[in-house]
């Protein structure tokens, strides 16, 4: 089944329509602390579908989906790198949050958005993954790999060690960009 980026986008909003009426329904029931949350989780998931969204180009399947992928990474891992550099000031939910979420991108087959003949069009991915896939492959599992042990580490609560696992994430998708990433859209 194919779907356009209105049908994506118009399904995201209404799950999330339906998702804020369930919510505000159970909200009658709760506490005022708990309805804070609540609206806090609602906006949370509407400002992270529009990055997603915004990379969506049905003429662009896979280029699309990479660029909603990494698009959510860096909005996840960005304000973490931040945190720890004291750029922003610590917040040990927020920061097991977006470990959290990272952890859950890392188990997305990003592998999909590299298939064979999407190194044309909007683009920043270099040839070289194509021709080197076994190496790149290698890289986003060991990305995958070190935002799995970010969730663990960050769940923890140790300031130092998340420091340090935030480092080792950084170095993994560092890798990549240095091999894989143009600076520029190539095309």
């Amino acid at each position: 089944m194919s779907f356009t980026g209105v049908d994506v986008y118009t399904r995201v909003c209404a799950r999330l329509d339906h998702n804020f009426n369930l919510a505000t329904k159970e909200a009658n029931m709760i506490g005022p602390k708990a309805k804070l949350w609540l609206a806090a989780a609602a906006v949370t998931t509407t400002m992270l579908s529009v990055p997603a969204l915004s990379h969506f180009d049905d003429k662009e399947m896979p280029q699309s989906y990479r660029q909603s992928y990494f698009a959510l990474l860096a909005a996840n891992f960005g304000p973490m790198v931040a945190t720890v550099k004291g750029e922003a000031p610590w917040d040990q939910v927020k920061m097991e949050n977006w470990a959290n979420d990272l952890a859950a991108l890392s188990t997305l087959d990003i592998m999909r958005g590299f298939v064979d003949g999407s190194d044309k069009g909007t683009t920043r991915a270099k040839p070289e993954i194509w021709q080197n896939k076994d190496d790149f492959t290698k890289k986003m599992e060991s990305l995958h790999t070190e935002l799995a042990s970010l969730q663990k580490v960050t769940a923890a609560g140790d300031r130092d060690a998340i420091a340090k696992q935030v480092g080792a994430a950084g170095k993994a998708c560092k890798a990549c960009h240095d091999d894989y990433k143009a600076e520029n859209y190539l095309y």
